[in-house]
């Protein structure tokens, strides 16, 4: 399976979607929308829209999508089978206050 997940380094949502990826021993590749202009634009292109997470699946693109979402579809599409294994962040929350102040400080805003 080729998984691209476009990513903020540090938000609840894109937390989530590393959370069920390592629930699932996947590999995928981890892409920085928000210090790389080229990667959002990229982002933007593919998905047809400017929120993120961001996940294609073996070309597949879901569009602003929460960690249990991704989950829900591999299960569903028979890409991964259900594990019992827990996640140590949540899988469908957005960014903490803590995130936003931190995403603040140190990115480069371009959008």
């Amino acid at each position: 399976m080729k998984i691209k997940a476009y990513l903020k380094p540090s938000c609840g949502w894109s937390n989530g979607v590393r959370a069920i990826f390592q629930k699932h021993q996947l590999a995928y590749e981890d892409v920085d929308i928000i210090n790389n202009p080229t990667n959002y634009a990229e982002m933007v292109e593919r998905s047809g829209q400017r929120l993120s997470p961001c996940v294609e699946i073996d070309g597949v693109m879901l569009a602003d999508i929460s960690g249990d979402e991704v989950e829900k579809y591999m299960l569903e599409k028979g890409l991964v089978k259900p594990v019992s294994a827990e996640t140590d962040v949540p899988t469908n929350a957005p960014c903490t206050d803590e995130e936003h102040a931190k995403q603040r400080a140190k990115t480069i805003r371009f959008f």
